[in-house]
């Protein structure tokens, strides 16, 4: 089993949404994302995918995009992005969510060997035009991943990963609650996305955890290779993000979740 992740699909079959018009880094949306994900990512792998995944505004034109993903190789793990105007609250999505996906939200969950915590995450303080709702809903978004760690750390997993949507810093890399947060849990792995066009000033290390960023455009719609189980095991190494999944069958994913409470939804 492989773990994959990426971010900012960025889907809308229901009402399509060109998205060429946000630059080059997004030519043969959404056929490119499709392609590179089968690409390199096998039927026993997971992929982590935080955010933005429809820009539907209703769960039923949102649940067409989410079949789309769900048909792709691998089991998903799914969090919300700013743009999931359709996220309604997580026990009724949990219900209606496709076979092989998984949401998370106030809590964590683990998928065969792989802890999982998260939050949708918010600016930083320092961020240009960051303001006093911005401060408020900052913190409580730290409250949320502090629940979710707390939650994660009642499960048992080979490995650990913290996802966000948001980066967990502002531009200037300055450390944050959300930072604070995560260097405490030591996770493994800490992935995240919302960030398109220029991401040179985003977080790309942090106290001997493996940073990933992953908004789509960014990876040229390839999933990013997070961790290689088998490699470790045989001692191969973990290998590298391009290279091909050898799909087999199938196996039904372990998951167990632990909650916390349902935070109400918000976006900008």
């Amino acid at each position: 089993m492989r773990l994959f992740a990426i971010a900012d699909p960025h889907l809308s079959r229901v009402d399509p949404k060109p998205m060429d018009i946000f630059g080059p880094g997004w030519d043969g949306h959404p056929e490119a994302f499709f392609d590179g994900w089968r690409s390199v990512v096998g039927d026993d792998d997971v992929v982590l995918v935080p955010g933005d995944l429809s820009w539907a505004m209703r769960l039923d034109d949102a649940l067409v995009d989410l079949r789309d993903i769900a048909d792709l190789p691998g089991r998903k793990v799914i969090l919300r992005g700013n743009h999931d105007y359709w996220w309604p609250s997580i026990s009724k999505l949990r219900k209606v969510l496709p076979d092989g996906m998984v949401a998370i939200q106030n809590d964590a969950v683990v998928v065969d060997e792989v802890v999982i915590a998260g939050t949708r995450g918010w600016i930083c303080p320092g961020s240009h035009g960051f303001s006093a709702e911005d401060e408020r809903i900052y913190r409580r978004e730290a409250e949320r991943l502090r629940l979710s760690l707390q939650a994660a750390g009642k499960l048992e997993g080979a490995y650990r990963v913290v996802m966000l949507h948001f980066p967990p810093t502002n531009s200037r890399l300055e450390p944050s609650l959300f930072t604070e947060a995560i260097t405490a849990a030591a996770p493994d792995a800490l992935i995240f996305g919302h960030v398109h066009g220029d991401s040179e000033a985003v977080l790309r290390s942090l106290d001997g955890i493996a940073v990933h960023f992953v908004a789509a455009d960014a990876l040229r719609f390839v999933p990013r290779l997070i961790h290689d189980f088998e490699a470790v095991e045989t001692g191969a190494g973990t290998g590298s993000p391009s290279e091909r999944a050898t799909h087999g069958a199938a196996e039904a994913p372990d998951e167990r979740t632990v909650t916390a409470s349902e935070p109400r939804r918000r976006t900008p």
